[in-house]
């Protein structure tokens, strides 16, 4: 991404859940453009220092800080730390998201309740308790949908369910917060990050892809890095990052 250096010089971006995987390509992504970065984790400590070190080669502001997104205090803390230690916040990601894999007829409330807890009460409680800091910078949220909220896997009720909700929301949030914030929604499809339990299903679901082939990281975080340096007058959209598979 050498075409985007410097594009986002002076920004101060909001990542959660990126020590690892796809939040941290998307917190490269906003460095190597010349943000200031912050991100979340919650049990990955070490990764989130690993991670730093290396946004921090990008001659950036970088700080990881511990937050649960299902918890309102530790969410209001990580948003106060992260607005003293960046001086504001122009941008917020919301990556921090789980995904399980369950039968229809074995799939537990507390599995239910936990997946939407994560993945869709924490996108609305982060962007709630940032819209100060969002609101005076006139900033972006960008959230992390998925193929999984368009299609429906059957294996996946709660989490498919979860983020066709985060799609919504993502409209909602563009409605309620305009003109002085623009929300998105990046939705990827099958990405591989290279983890060999996946093998065989990642070489099944190249196939099946128009494209012949799964997604990488790297093209996950231009999508957001898109929607980070767009037109303002882009709101409410949700785009999928799949290769066709989705067609």
């Amino acid at each position: 991404m050498k075409r985007s250096v410097g594009k986002l010089s002076g920004k101060a971006v909001l990542i959660t859940g990126a020590a690892r995987r796809l939040g941290r390509e998307i917190a490269l992504a906003m460095a190597e453009a010349g943000a200031d970065v912050a991100i979340t984790f919650r049990n990955s400590a070490r990764e989130a220092q690993h991670t730093v070190i290396d946004l921090g080669g990008f001659g950036v502001r970088a700080v990881a800080l511990p937050c649960d997104v299902t918890s309102p205090q530790s969410v209001k803390a990580a948003v106060k730390e992260t607005a003293k230690e960046l001086g504001g916040i122009d941008i917020l990601v919301n990556n921090a998201a789980n995904y399980e894999t369950a039968e229809f007829e074995k799939l537990t409330l507390a599995q239910w309740d936990a997946i939407f807890a994560a993945n869709t009460r924490g996108v609305f409680l982060v962007s709630q308790t940032a819209l100060k800091h969002l609101r005076e910078r006139q900033g972006k949220v960008i959230n992390m949908g998925s193929l999984g909220g368009i299609r429906p896997w059957a294996s996946h009720a709660h989490y498919c369910s979860s983020k066709a909700a985060v799609h919504m929301l993502t409209k909602v949030m563009a409605k309620a917060l305009a003109p002085e914030i623009a929300v998105n929604c990046v939705a990827p499809g099958m990405i591989d990050l290279g983890e060999k339990s996946a093998a065989e299903f990642m070489r099944r679901m190249a196939r099946q892809t128009p494209m012949k082939r799964n997604g990488k990281g790297r093209e996950i975080a231009e999508a957001v890095f898109f929607f980070a340096t767009a037109p303002h007058f882009i709101t409410g959209q949700i785009l999928a990052v799949d290769g066709g598979l989705g067609l």
